[in-house]
């Protein structure tokens, strides 16, 4: 079995595994976006009765984003949270973290108090989102509270290298690196030297010098922008046409800044000798749809029939996690971030797609939710029987010389 699932809170579960002497190549989570913070105040069984007026906005908060109290509260806005997972964690390691657009300074920090150095921000762009706006009527008809959701910002932070340099410290832990050619976007582009081997990239239209031509096609560069690959989404990209670089390269950046603020690159006036770019559409970046019903699990509360896939049954009242992550989504952010064949976690579980994702993969997964019906999903998902899952101490985890290994045993 080359994935471990273990039902209880990650803060204390994580606590166990370092002292435990468990450490992990990667971190890929979707962890709470706690949007329902009104459930603190308001859907607590002593809590005074809900004003709600004539929408009812408040009595539906109360339950939670989409009737899940679990994303109420604030453990991923915890610095303490995230350093537990970095004490988990090998040095040079990476972890990529699912958050809200509202709440994203807010885990971003978190994550960077708790000792981690913040790379950079992936961007999962998607046109199927709805806007959860509370609309306004009679004279203030038109207005609302909110905007049509198209975007979920990732964190990808690092923790820091042990050995002086990336080599050295891919050398020993190995990791420390991203995985540039395991994630790199497929193209029928002629494949060149150069930043991302692309003939797009040669911007003066000649080789660099000392660069040979490079076999096959490995595909373009990993960019920090993911996509649905919805209408909505291409038509944005497609608006632009086949646009080139913005800018001219190939000059000394004396005279670049001196031509641009002289307008000599106005209307690229030199017919794009110096402005040739990779290409301006959406297929440059990493495609991945949404998830469909055929990855959700679903939970019939009627005849307890608990599927991949909308149950047969033909009941109606189904259980299922709202906001479920792609696999293909979740593989490849596993494979940039996780050397081939390494362990990665997950504390903040749900159903378990960053498992199914290192499973396809090829990678072992240590995954920790603390959700009941959660962890019975993830056994669902995982093909695993209630009885591989640990609810147990695991402080005396199985580990020899530091390794995690003897856990898949």
């Amino acid at each position: 079995m080359n994935a471990r699932v273990i039902h209880g809170d990650c803060t204390v579960i994580l606590r166990q595994l370092f002292l435990a002497g468990v450490r992990v190549d990667a971190v890929c989570t979707d962890a709470p976006y706690h949007l329902a913070s009104i459930v603190a105040r308001l859907g607590q069984p002593d809590s005074a009765p809900i004003q709600s007026g004539t929408t009812g906005v408040y009595a539906r908060s109360s339950q939670g984003f989409m009737g899940q109290q679990w994303d109420g509260g604030d453990v991923a806005f915890r610095p303490e949270t995230w350093r537990r997972v970095f004490e988990v964690i090998k040095p040079g390691a990476y972890l990529v973290a699912f958050a809200a657009t509202k709440g994203y300074h807010r885990m971003a920090c978190a994550i960077e108090d708790a000792g981690f150095e913040i790379r950079d921000m992936l961007s999962w762009l998607y046109g199927t989102g709805f806007p959860k706006s509370h609309n306004l009527d009679g004279e203030h008809e038109g207005k609302g509270t909110a905007l049509k959701p198209a975007v979920e910002p990732i964190v990808f932070a690092q923790k820091p290298i042990s050995e002086g340099s990336v080599l050295a410290n891919t050398a020993r832990w190995g990791v420390g690196a991203i995985n540039i050619d395991a994630c790199r976007i497929p193209t029928d582009e002629e494949l060149k030297a150069g930043a991302g081997k692309l003939w797009s990239h040669y911007r003066a239209g000649t080789e660099p010098e000392g660069q040979d031509p490079q076999g096959g096609k490995p595909g373009r560069w990993p960019a920090n922008l993911l996509h649905d690959g919805s209408v909505e989404v291409l038509e944005a990209f497609a608006a632009y046409g086949e646009r080139g670089a913005l800018a001219p390269v190939g000059e000394r950046a004396a005279d670049k800044c001196r031509n641009v603020y002289n307008g000599s690159f106005k209307g690229n006036g030199d017919n794009g000798a110096s402005f040739q770019g990779d290409s301006g559409t959406a297929a440059r970046f990493f495609y991945s749809s949404k998830a469909t019903q055929g990855e959700r699990i679903f939970e019939c509360r009627e005849c307890g029939a608990h599927t991949i896939g909308k149950p047969s049954c033909g009941h109606t009242d189904l259980r299922t996690h709202p906001t479920v992550k792609p696999i293909s989504l979740m593989e490849w952010l596993v494979k940039l971030v996780c050397p081939a064949g390494g362990l990665v976690l997950d504390p903040f579980a749900g159903t378990g797609t960053t498992a199914a994702a290192a499973r396809a993969a090829g990678m072992q997964s240590l995954s920790i939710e603390a959700d009941e019906n959660h962890v019975r999903d993830i056994a669902v998902r995982l093909g695993l029987d209630l009885s591989q899952i640990t609810t147990a101490e695991v402080a005396a985890l199985p580990v020899e010389n530091g390794s995690q290994m003897d856990m898949f045993a």
